[in-house]
């Protein structure tokens, strides 16, 4: 190997040791097999065979996640989570210590040598060199990378940023602002969670209904899209409980919020009923994240003496510790008292019952009322269910005339679930997986079934 390679290869292991807080951007797959990569490389005389596993290594970590070298570090820079990004999604760059923005720009000049100096032709030209091969081994430049390839929707407009600079120090204004405004971690990797055995879990392919496809209940909508806009402007914000008959669109329109506003700063975590009695340790998580927070309970009910109702209560009133303004509790439920009661539960003149039972009753009875906005959602009339399934047939252009649109989601009704925004959308789906009839001609056999 020529030494001013060897000299280049050195210096490169210098600038990856060097580095004081982006540490973690090198720990995934790909950095460290170009780690590995570049200590066989520098080895004077290097192993021809370990040199060509090591390249394999890196190669098929690249190959893996579809991005050269350069595209996933620059992903891991604008995502990565440590000291200097997450004081600055909070203070500006101006307020931040010395030291911290002096390391934060000594680290993106170390970064910039190991985006500038190891693409994927000049790797493979000195594996070449070193392990005596007549044809260089295949290469992935950022040339090679599919258009849409990202970690994260929010990195494309930064990339050419750093293609375009001559210094990358000179970046950390704007790169500053870009963790302020989309935040750093997991909660700029994804914008859906759930909450699981104790921790967070990131969800990469939310649900992507938009509240364009969800008609009617225009009051309800518009009631949660302003208390959603509360809750992103800082403002307050309350916890909401939508109420009423299955299927008519409760938690497609929670779902919903987070394609709306994701680009904002919300963020959605679904915490199943199962967790709700761990829900209080979310809250210190997502205090000091400037991120919305919507803590998503689906089909929420209790029963009696559930440590759940109690975990649930303290999130809703409140406890010693001050509630999180960023975060708020949207619960979807068809039972509009959300605690079971039996007429055992009643009072009766007997020496074994409670002295203040009504008392007891009472709290059940007044639980949905801890929510500080409640929406109900009636069961779809007839007209309301023809409007959704109108609205579905033409956002899926299916050719069927209104008519006949209309007498099978009718006769579709009948036969499966009722009139209700979840039938609308299970015809229309059954229409366009079924061969849609002639106009004239009655339903195939298999739906009168």
């Amino acid at each position: 190997m020529d030494a001013q390679v060897l000299k280049q290869i050195q210096l490169l292991q210098q600038q990856a040791a060097s580095l004081l807080l982006y540490q973690s951007v090198l720990r995934q797959e790909p950095g460290q097999t170009l780690l590995r990569l570049l200590t066989v490389l520098g080895r004077s005389p290097c192993d021809p065979v370990d040199l060509l596993r090591a390249y394999g290594d890196w190669f098929h970590a690249l190959a893996t996640r579809q991005q050269s070298w350069q595209t996933h570090l620059l992903d891991q820079i604008l995502l990565d989570d440590n000291p200097f990004t997450q004081a600055a999604q909070r203070a500006d760059l101006s307020a931040l210590p010395q030291p911290l923005v002096a390391a934060a720009a000594a680290d993106l000049r170390s970064l910039q040598a190991l985006y500038t100096i190891c693409t994927g032709d000049r790797l493979s030209q000195w594996v070449a060199i070193a392990a005596g091969l007549s044809l260089p081994p295949v290469s992935w430049s950022s040339a090679d990378d599919p258009p849409t390839r990202s970690t994260s929707p929010q990195t494309h407009p930064n990339r050419t940023h750093f293609q375009a600079a001559a210094d990358w120090a000179e970046l950390l204004p704007d790169l500053a602002q870009h963790y302020r405004r989309t935040g750093v971690g997991d909660y700029a990797r994804y914008r859906a969670f759930r909450w699981r055995g104790g921790r967070l879990e990131g969800i990469p392919h939310p649900d992507p209904i938009s509240l364009d496809a969800l008609v009617g209940y225009e009051r309800q909508k518009q009631q949660l899209l302003q208390n959603t806009e509360a809750l992103l402007a800082g403002a307050p914000a309350l916890n909401v409980l939508l109420y009423g008959s299955r299927g008519t669109g409760k938690s497609s329109l929670v779902k919903a919020l987070l394609n709306q506003y994701g680009d904002r700063g919300l963020r959605l975590i679904e915490v199943s009923k199962a967790e709700l009695a761990g829900l209080p340790d979310i809250l210190p998580l997502l205090r000091d994240v400037p991120q919305a927070f919507i803590l998503f309970v689906d089909d929420l009910s209790f029963e009696e003496d559930d440590e759940a109702f109690k975990a649930l209560k303290v999130v809703l009133e409140g406890s010693v510790v001050a509630r999180s303004p960023n975060v708020v509790v949207y619960a979807t439920s068809n039972r509009r008292h959300l605690v079971r009661e039996f007429f055992g539960d009643r009072p009766r003149p007997s020496d074994a019952d409670e002295i203040h039972s009504w008392d007891t009753v009472q709290e059940k009875l007044s639980f949905g009322d801890r929510f500080g906005l409640t929406l109900t959602f009636e069961p779809a009339d007839q007209d309301t269910y023809l409007e959704i399934v109108r609205h579905l047939a033409r956002q899926n252009h299916l050719p069927l005339d209104p008519k006949t649109l209309e007498f099978q989601a009718l006769q579709w009704a009948t036969q499966q679930n009722g009139r209700s925004g979840r039938t609308a959308r299970q015809f229309i789906d059954w229409v366009q997986s079924a061969s849609v009839p002639p106009a004239d001609s009655p339903l195939p056999d298999r739906f009168h079934q």
